[in-house]
C-alpha cells in the first residue's frame, strides 16, 4: 500500500473530523509515501487527456511512479475509462472486492496439493 502527497491532500480537505481521522488510520498503514514532483504531474495531466478527473489522475500517476501493481477504486467511471484506455497505463485498475476474490482464490489455488 502506498500514500502520496495527494492522498493526503485530500484527507485534510475532509471537513468531517472523525471521517478525516478514519481515513487518515488507513493511510497510516503504508509503509511508502511518493511525493509529487513534475514528472508525476506531467502524467497527471496526460492521465487527464484520456478523461480522469484532475484528483484521480494525480493519485493514478502517483500510484505508477510509487510502483504499485494494482490501483484499487470503487469508482465506476474511472475504471471504464481505465479499461478503455488500458494501453495507456502502466498498472492495473481494479475493483478492490473483485481484486481481493481474485488473490484469495489464486492462494487458494496455490495451496491445494
Amino acid at each position: 500500500m502506498l500514500n502520496s502527497e495527494a492522498i493526503e491532500f485530500e484527507i485534510s480537505a475532509i471537513p468531517e473530523e472523525e471521517r478525516k481521522k478514519k481515513v487518515a488510520a488507513l493511510t497510516a498503514i503504508a509503509q511508502e509515501k511518493t511525493k509529487m514532483d513534475e514528472k508525476i504531474k506531467l502524467r497527471a495531466r496526460e492521465l487527464e487527456k484520456i478523461g480522469m478527473k484532475a484528483y484521480d489522475a494525480l493519485h493514478f500517476a502517483c500510484a505508477e511512479y510509487g510502483g504499485a501493481e494494482v490501483f484499487l477504486t470503487t469508482d465506476d467511471k474511472l475504471l471504464r475509462k481505465a479499461k478503455r484506455n488500458r494501453n495507456k497505463l502502466k498498472i492495473r485498475v481494479e475493483n478492490p472486492v473483485l481484486w481481493l476474490m481474485e488473490v484469495t482464490k489464486s492462494e487458494r489455488s496455490s495451496n491445494e496439493p
